[in-house]
């Protein structure tokens, strides 16, 4: 079927965290980049970060009613089911009407009921995993879709061989067109270029255990302030009690904000990045070869953080501190880290080793082979 693909649509779905929505974004740029004329239609999860961040960068989006399994407490699942039978319902009528000639799903809670809708509406489906463990959403979707987008080895473990592209993860394209230099970098901070540069990030909301473990470490960070400073990212939930801790510590060599919008430029100025195992770190990292200590969140499905972590930390292209260990080890291991150029220099070069380059192109490619077929 040769297409005028200018006059397509292509539906892309899922979100939760920015490890599912920055990709989708990095996705849906690339269809607009070769195809301006293209409609491009998301659909999320009601009150799940890409109702915010997708319109944001100039994209429609709907969302369905849609959350996760409660495992604790499964009288409260009636009403998920409840939701489930809506969202299904939704996800047809949002066919019957935008009538896609490809549907995207990129994990998370929407992605489930409305890929499994285009399915059975016999609408050709493409999937993109991002972790090294696939989420229970492409688990379930796998059989039959078209495709399957990963950015590790080894998934055959969980999904059709035959379907597997090995494309890598998309990033943000900002991070990787920065011009700017290290030292420009780290004085758009007020920071010293002279200094050893640390960013710790807790992903997009933050992250208790990493937060609590540089609280508890200030004081620590503040006997290194001849020669390490600090940017911390708390994450909003944790701004408050974050700002609080940092001016009553006194402590000058760190500075703490609730969000980095320019990370493009606080990578550049990292010498050590500290961060969660979540996969779009993880891409990120490799693709601008840094350094880093990751710190898996245990609040996952399926602990797959760790398995992010150890596919680093077992070719020595990244430092891995557990959630449970991180209040004793992170500070004196980060500094202790980011003092050894040598170490610092091998944790680059071993990750660079793993970056898979334009996964977006990569991906938009097998869309439109999909499509052509």
């Amino acid at each position: 079927m040769k297409s005028n693909k200018q006059n397509m649509n292509f539906l892309v779905s899922g979100g939760g965290t920015g490890g599912h929505i920055f990709p989708a974004l990095s996705i849906a740029g690339e269809i607009r980049r070769r195809f301006p004329e293209a409609n491009i239609l998301f659909v999320g999860a009601l009150g799940r970060m890409e109702m915010e961040k997708v319109p944001a960068a100039g994209y429609e989006i709907i969302g369905l009613p849609v959350y996760g399994f409660d495992r604790k407490n499964l009288l409260k699942n009636i009403k998920v089911l409840f939701y489930l039978a809506k969202s299904i319902r939704m996800a047809k009528k949002i066919l019957r009407d935008f009538k896609p000639n490809v549907a995207i799903g990129v994990g998370g809670y929407a992605s489930g009921p409305m890929l499994k809708a285009a399915q059975k509406a016999g609408i050709p489906t493409l999937l993109q995993e991002q972790n090294s463990y696939a989420g229970v959403t492409n688990k379930l979707l796998a059989k039959n879709a078209t495709s399957i987008c990963v950015a590790y080895e080894g998934m055959e473990r969980f999904f059709p061989a035959d379907k597997i592209v090995m494309t890598g993860n998309p990033v943000r394209a900002n991070l990787l067109n920065c011009t700017a230099s290290k030292e420009e970098a780290v004085k758009s901070f007020g920071l010293d270029p002279a200094k050893r540069t640390i960013l710790i990030i807790g992903g997009s909301l933050g992250a208790r255990t990493v937060n609590n473990s540089v609280i508890g470490g200030l004081k620590e960070i503040a006997e290194h302030a001849d020669k390490v400073q600090v940017i911390w990212q708390s994450g909003k939930i944790y701004d408050a009690d974050c700002r609080k801790a940092l001016a009553e510590s006194g402590v000058k060599n760190v500075i703490q904000s609730p969000f980095i919008s320019n990370m493009d430029i606080a990578y550049r100025a990292a010498d050590l990045v500290v961060s969660r195992a979540g996969a779009s770190s993880i891409s990120e990292l490799q693709l601008l070869g840094k350094a880093s200590i990751l710190v898996p969140s245990p609040n996952v499905a399926e602990d797959h953080q760790t398995k992010n972590a150890l596919a680093l930390a077992n070719r020595d292209a990244a430092i891995m501190v557990t959630d449970a260990e991180a209040p004793q080890r992170l500070v004196s291991t980060m500094l202790k880290t980011v003092a050894n150029a040598q170490l610092i220099a091998s944790l680059e070069t071993n990750v660079k080793a793993m970056a898979l380059n334009n996964a977006a192109e990569k991906i938009v490619d097998k869309v439109l082979e999909i499509i052509e077929k």
